[in-house]
């Protein structure tokens, strides 16, 4: 059914589809609308057999994911930011216990200092922790992951994130198509989980492992993170079948025809660079886009594939690891390390919600045509103003907070054109 509807509604519409029995919620901006639009339809009755659970923390919702989850009920909550740092430990014990949780996250900002606005420190930041990520290009796809999600977490006995932009897609109206509950039905089975407790059958859950079986525990995990390229390449499939559209796989490609530079980006800029490649191939100019849609596991065979005969790969990140560089530039590194006739140039963009323009991306791709792109590349720095605070810091001891210097710096910049 055609919705005019925010982001935030379409998605709790979607999981209230896949008829889950725990909703955990804890509110962070900006995933509590989601949680908020739950709670009014368990509470209507219009969504049944749910218990939708108010919690502490985001440590707490976690917690009682993994308590229904064990006890054999599909679980949900959704989170963001230091939210998803906050319910960390619980995070990896998730995974480490194999339980088919799902959950959203709101991509944001992490601080300090505090910023609400939208890039992707929090979900990247837990890469390691051991669930399948998927990433949303719009709130359409957001939608057909959820549903997607529980059926690819329930196969593999594995929790699933689904990321999807921080208010650039949660707090955004636009037209959605919601599927019936008969297609989400024909799609999700009922929930059969691969473990739960039963006191007829007891047995010991989330025990302690000692080195002589750990490396084979860790090894296990690795190995169904092996099986999900399958399992979320046959979801995206079946859902395809079901409701007659393309969403979610493993990565999607737009004009690559003899592209010589491939971008490389998740989320919801993702529109935004088509807009630019359509604008730079009216020019002739051969330039293409590769959607990572799973970034966990990552699909480095497709990527490295995808990439054979392009010349320069310009991978746009919108996380920092402070020191080295792009996130998921080095993934796409370590994907094409066999390749050396490749250039791959890392964009950092977008931090804590900065514009990513379509002016500037004509810049940088322009840049990466001609080889000028520089291995690593901070989209619409001013480096005078950061130069300049490091030159004061050198000058003086008390040199006072960092961020908030920058802050007024920037804005004294700028006062001109206000």
């Amino acid at each position: 059914m055609l919705k005019q509807i925010e982001g935030s509604l379409g998605v709790a519409e979607a999981v209230a589809l896949c008829r889950p029995e725990i909703i955990c919620a804890y509110p962070i901006s900006p995933q509590t609308h989601i949680v908020e639009n739950l709670g009014a339809m368990v509470k209507k009755g219009t969504l049944q057999d749910c218990e939708f659970i108010n919690v502490e923390s985001e440590f707490a919702a976690m917690s009682v994911a993994i308590g229904g989850s064990v006890a054999g009920g599909r679980a949900y909550t959704a989170t963001a930011s230091q939210g998803l740092l906050y319910m960390a430990e619980a995070v990896y014990n998730a995974s480490g216990l194999g339980l088919p949780i799902v959950m959203t996250v709101a991509s944001r900002a992490i601080g300090a200092p505090i910023n609400i606005w939208n890039d992707h420190s929090d979900s990247l930041s837990q890469r390691d922790c051991g669930w399948i990520q998927l990433f949303a290009e719009d709130n359409q796809e957001a939608v057909d992951l959820h549903i997607q999600a529980f059926k690819i977490a329930e196969e593999l006995s594995l929790p699933v994130m689904v990321c999807m932009d921080g208010f650039v897609l949660t707090h955004a109206f636009e037209r959605m198509d919601i599927p019936s509950q008969e297609q989400v039905d024909q799609f999700l089975p009922p929930y059969d989980p691969r473990q739960s407790l039963d006191p007829e059958n007891p047995v010991s859950i989330g025990a302690m492992v000692g080195p002589e079986a750990f490396t084979e525990v860790r090894y296990l995990a690795h190995a169904h993170h092996l099986q999900a390229f399958a399992a979320i390449q046959k979801a995206s499939d079946e859902f395809r079948e079901i409701v007659g559209r393309k969403s979610g796989g493993l990565i999607d490609l737009y004009r690559p025809e003899d592209a010589e530079v491939m971008v490389i980006a998740m989320g919801s800029v993702i529109g935004t660079i088509k807009d630019v490649i359509d604008e730079m191939r009216a020019d002739g100019k051969k330039i293409g886009l590769l959607s990572v849609k799973s970034y966990r596991p990552f699909p480095a065979a497709e990527v490295a594939d995808a990439l054979k005969g392009v010349k320069t790969a310009v991978v746009i990140d919108r996380a920092l690891q402070v020191g080295i560089g792009g996130v998921v530039t080095d993934d796409v590194i370590r994907a094409t390390r066999k390749m050396s006739d490749l250039d791959i140039c890392g964009v950092i963009a977008g931090l804590g919600g900065g514009a990513i323009t379509k002016h500037s991306l004509h810049q940088i791709f322009d840049m990466a045509l001609k080889k000028d792109l520089p291995e690593l590349y901070f989209l619409d720095l001013d480096k005078k103003v950061v130069e300049d605070q490091l030159k004061h810091e050198q000058e003086e001891r008390h040199s006072g907070p960092m961020a908030e210097a920058i802050v007024k710096a920037v804005a004294d910049l700028h006062k001109g054109e206000l």
